[in-house]
């Protein structure tokens, strides 16, 4: 079918009908609901630039297994380049839309499966490789939007899956059948899923033999029969239902997470990519983690140039932007802010290619960059809110601009350096709060927090792939230590 149009997307979506459950109601036509409208648009403008003749470049590229241009969100790495211009990319997205555009996880899990599903093959002599091929191939052909679903709710952290009062708190395979499976769970902190046309189901974390029905990879259409969806709430997140956007702080684009609920859901055979082969679940969980870490160097900084942008211009309008103070805590920002893309760079361009042919980034240094952003977005968002100001929790709402006694005020007692209007300073500070305390805050903060795995886990891949033994034997032989 070609390369989809950002409009054309929209349609799409539409067609799929999908339902969830939105502040305690039933939302029937999703698309143009207030909450979920921003977080389409944000997908929308992925699409966008691929047909844009600026951006073309860095978005489109010929896929090797459809042999055809495709979006580079649906892209097969074939070599370090595709890993650094994945990473450019995101980027770039996120300068132009100030928020999560939802997209990377399905990208990160097809290809950490690609690789997975070889290696399984051969060993175990299943055909998953070739199963999970041929339904790639049409993910590109068709342009299509993939949520990559692994964070199972996990019970009592304590237990393992089999031992669990509740098994279907990690996803499960609940019946075997001739013709397919069904899968019982749940996945929580879906981003963008209801803006997907498709999941990939991964397992959460390594399994052990005894659990084979938790060690499932499995690919179902979001409209799927059997799937329920939950919207979560975000901060100040009504904002967006309101008339006045300017009190949204990000007047277009926004991002998204969702509960999503698979109540014997059905999977035939040729969208099973992994069934019970438990030696093979953790290589999955650490291919994609490390791919998503990686994703995190790109994601992450465009945000925080947003951010930069925002904090230098409030600085100017407050008249502050020459004191030495205030400058240093920008530079300060954009350090941080670099020192995470560069991190993404580097594991990005010292990648290595699999034997299934597609290329791994290097697991050392994609969880030293994540790790890093379990810590850089938060000391922005701290230097943000020093450098904007108290106004940040105390603004009054747009909508008093309108009355003629409140509005008046208003515009006298905001009003800051007069080279800017009161009410584009309101629009500034807005922005910053809707990426430091705001909805925004979900998926730069949190989301930098707990996306892709929280600190410990990317503590626990450094310290497996730093390679300490051998580091242990140089200096030995250095020192002449037998």
């Amino acid at each position: 079918m070609g390369l989809k149009k950002g409009d054309e997307y929209l349609k799409s979506i539409k067609s799929l009908g999908l339902k969830a459950h939105v502040l305690g109601e039933k939302a029937e036509n999703l698309p143009e609901h207030g909450l979920v409208e921003p977080a389409q648009k944000a997908v929308a403008f992925t699409y966008d630039a691929a047909q844009d003749k600026e951006t073309r470049d860095l978005f489109c590229v010929e896929s090797a297994l459809c042999k055809d241009v495709v979006n580079r969100f649906s892209h097969l790495h074939q070599s370090t380049d595709d890993l650094v211009n994945k990473v450019k990319m995101q980027r770039y997205c996120g300068i132009q839309t100030g928020c999560c555009f939802q997209r990377c996880v399905g990208l990160d899990a097809a290809n950490a499966i690609f690789s997975t599903t070889y290696e399984c093959d051969q060993k175990h002599a299943t055909d998953y490789h070739e199963r999970f091929k041929d339904y790639w191939r049409w993910i590109q052909q068709d342009d299509l939007v993939v949520d990559g679903a692994m964070t199972d709710p996990k019970g009592d952290r304590s237990k393992r899956p089999i031992e669990q009062s509740d098994p279907d708190l990690f996803l499960r395979i609940k019946e075997q059948r001739p013709d397919g499976i069904i899968i019982s769970g749940a996945k929580l902190h879906q981003t963008g899923m209801l803006n997907s046309h498709e999941i990939l189901i991964m397992p959460t974390l390594t399994m052990r033999p005894g659990e084979e029905p938790w060690a499932v990879c499995c690919a179902v259409p979001t409209n799927a029969r059997g799937i329920h969806y939950i919207y979560g709430r975000q901060s100040s997140d009504t904002r967006k239902l309101e008339t006045y956007h300017l009190d949204v702080g990000n007047p277009v684009y926004g991002g998204q997470e969702v509960m999503t609920v698979f109540d014997d859901v059905y999977v035939p055979n040729e969208r099973v990519f992994m069934n019970g082969e438990v030696d093979f679940s953790g290589v999955l969980v650490e291919r994609f983690a490390s791919y998503h870490r990686q994703s995190y160097g790109g994601c992450k900084t465009e945000v925080g140039d947003v951010l930069i942008g925002a904090t230098a211009l409030i600085a100017k309008m407050n008249g502050v932007d020459k004191a030495s103070h205030i400058n240093d805590k920008i530079v300060e920002m954009i350090h941080l802010n670099e020192t995470i893309y560069a991190c993404g760079i580097a594991c990005s361009t010292t990648g290595e290619q699999t034997s299934a042919g597609n290329f791994q980034v290097n697991m050392l240094l994609a969880n030293v960059c994540k790790l890093n952003v379990t810590r850089f977005p938060y000391e922005l968002a701290r230097l943000a809110t020093d450098v904007a100001g108290g106004l940040l929790g105390t603004m009054p709402a747009a909508a008093e601009l309108e009355d003629p006694l409140a509005g008046k005020y208003i515009q006298k007692y905001l009003s800051a350096n007069t080279q800017y209007k009161t009410v584009d300073r309101m629009k500034v500070l807005r922005l910053i709060e809707n990426l430091v305390v705001g909805a925004g805050a979900v998926g730069y903060l949190i989301e930098s927090m707990h996306g892709a795995g929280p600190p410990a886990a990317q503590r626990i891949m450094i310290r497996r792939q730093a390679q300490i033994e051998e580091k242990i034997d140089q200096v030995k032989a250095f020192l002449s230590i037998k």
